[in-house]
């Protein structure tokens, strides 16, 4: 009887797998163009980027020999490397944090019934909607000392006594990069956590308030659980989105000389740009892809987004 239990199972093993793989070829027509579209934008630039940055390519372009590992001692033993690092640290942390605060605010406030809502909530996403290029422009133009009107604002209210240089200096330069990133981040986080909010039932909202719990008691041991899921998700792509972000720091802080304002990602332009040097901003890449593999992966094992609540 115990030979015949084992042999059982091993001929339904092999039976599953065979459907498994009937199911897989008989669904390859459907899901073969997106496969290939993510095989073409997505496995072959990242394969090629790993392929350079164990390369030795000259300025023009020119692939002359390989270097192994030699590229990535080179931006490690780089001292701009950890003013970078903290700098990236700190634009994520900042941006992230305050607007999932922001938007759990604003989320809460869409969700009530008020006159004009909906067009309040078309408005919370026009930042969203515009160019970020765009919008980044026209902050920095708006700041700039002599004609901005931001400068000119704050001067007429007696804030300062003149136009201040907020793009010029690292520190002023990355808090306004930080307040433009969290202004065109709000409507994504904010619709994503509306959504959330809609999707909870009210008769736990009902139950908890028949039991005598608070608005904050509530919100906080009510409506945040049942937030995990879409809180989760937004956190999340708010932290790979901010990451890689280029275009509000190249704006912001492309004026500005040497690293002191850089981030990852403005490092690794300016190493492409200005020093020509595709094997160093490859591994730098490289470097960067991996850092945010692993805050993914950390994250998705801390907080398990997709688990049930």
């Amino acid at each position: 009887m115990s030979s015949v239990l084992p042999a059982t199972s091993r001929a339904r093993r092999t039976r599953r797998r065979g459907t498994d793989s009937q199911t897989f070829l008989s669904s390859l027509p459907w899901i073969g163009p997106a496969l290939l579209l993510i095989l073409a934008i997505v496995v072959f630039p990242a394969g090629y980027m790993i392929y350079n940055s164990t390369r030795k390519i000259s300025s023009v372009g020119t692939d002359l020999e390989s270097a192994g590992l030699e590229n990535f001692v080179t931006i490690f033993q780089d001292p701009v490397l950890p003013r970078v690092l903290l700098n990236t640290v700190l634009w994520v942390v900042s941006v992230v944090v305050v607007t999932v605060l922001l938007s759990l605010a604003l989320a809460q406030f869409l969700n009530k019934p008020f006159p004009g809502r909906t067009i309040v909530r078309m408005a919370v996403i026009v930042p969203w909607a515009a160019s970020v290029v765009m919008t980044t422009t026209v902050f920095y133009y708006g700041l700039d000392p002599n004609y901005g009107i931001f400068n000119h604002f704050f001067v007429q209210l007696g804030l300062m006594d003149e136009g201040y240089g907020w793009t010029k200096n690292a520190v002023p330069a990355i808090a306004v990069s930080v307040v433009v990133a969290i202004f065109v981040s709000i409507p994504f986080t904010t619709y994503t956590l509306l959504a959330g909010l809609q999707a909870i039932p009210q008769e736990t909202l009902e139950a908890a308030r028949v039991d005598g719990a608070g608005k904050w008691k509530t919100y906080l041991l009510v409506i945040i659980p049942q937030l995990r899921s879409a809180l989760a998700v937004s956190v999340l792509i708010n932290i790979i989105n901010v990451f890689n972000n280029l275009p509000i720091l190249k704006v912001m802080t492309g004026s500005i000389p040497g690293n002191s304002a850089d981030t990852l990602m403005t490092y690794i332009f300016k190493v492409l740009q200005f020093d020509r040097r595709l094997d160093l901003s490859s591994a730098l890449s490289v470097v960067n892809f991996a850092i945010v593999l692993v805050i993914v992966a950390i994250y998705v094992k801390t907080v398990k987004p997709m688990q049930e609540i």
